[in-house]
């Protein structure tokens, strides 16, 4: 099953497991030893990491080393980015009206 990636960072635990990865490769065990879950549970938030191609698992001997695979966080930056950029222009457009009201109540001899 292909996940969405912002199924992957919806969850706290799966946010950390990234953030530990994005400075060094580590094993499973490693990754497990930073939080107060079973084994078995980081297990399955790394699954859904490696589904949504945020994480790569790869087998070197009895350990499976896993390594973050950032890119595919380009989607949720670009995703938050569209919105910014809306926002920006919505408070850009309000300044401009507020400016324009501060100006006909001077006009018309007002004082805010």
């Amino acid at each position: 099953m292909r996940r969405d990636v912002f199924q992957a960072i919806a969850d706290p635990t799966r946010r950390a497991i990234l953030a530990l990865l994005a400075v060094q490769t580590l094993t499973v065990s490693g990754i497990a030893e930073h939080f107060n879950v079973t084994r078995p549970a980081v297990s399955k938030h790394l699954k859904i990491l490696a589904e949504c191609g945020l994480v790569s698992v790869t087998q070197h001997g009895r350990e499976r080393y896993c390594e973050a695979k950032l890119k595919k966080l380009d989607e949720v930056s670009n995703w938050v980015e569209r919105y910014r950029e809306m926002w920006e222009q919505r408070l850009d457009r309000l300044e401009i009206y507020l400016a324009e009201l501060q100006a006909n109540d001077k006009s018309n001899g007002n004082t805010i």
